[in-house]
């Protein structure tokens, strides 16, 4: 028995013509908003707030940044903002002597760590091969 298996599966579906169901609610809810600015302010002010309305709907139904909606793009800001931020270490200097102190600190160990240097054995492959060579017959002696 075979079965069909769904593809496309991340693509949303066409509801309202070309916009999907989000992109024509954020459509729709700008213009409705639009309009009653126009309706209950000047023109001049109607015009000007009208603009960032339009610009954010437009952004909301539209606009991806790295994939992702515009919408998740300002979830992730507006958690950054009002989140808790942990900060670990603060290294505030208040006078110049300390300063200089950490300054002849840091090249003090810079020193230290130049002048170490790690002697590690040199393996050639006659060196390699004799030891394991070596580890063959001490595990056949051990059997």
């Amino acid at each position: 028995m075979e079965y069909q298996v769904p593809q496309f599966i991340e693509v949303e579906d066409k509801i309202v013509g070309p916009l999907t169901l989000k992109q024509f609610i954020y459509i729709a809810g700008g213009a409705g908003l639009c309009v009653i600015i126009v309706l209950y302010l000047p023109l001049i002010f109607a015009i000007l707030l009208c603009i960032p309305v339009a610009a954010l709907a437009g952004a909301l139904a539209f606009y991806k940044v790295n994939g992702k909606d515009f919408t998740q793009l300002l979830e992730a800001a507006a958690g950054y903002y009002t989140g808790g931020k942990l900060f670990l270490w603060k290294h505030e200097v208040n006078n110049p002597s300390d300063a200089t102190i950490a300054a002849n600190e840091a090249t003090r160990v810079r020193a230290v760590e130049a002048n170490r240097t790690v002697a590690l054995p040199k393996l050639s492959r006659s060196k390699l091969r004799d030891l394991a060579w070596s580890l063959d017959v001490q595990d056949k002696k051990q059997q």
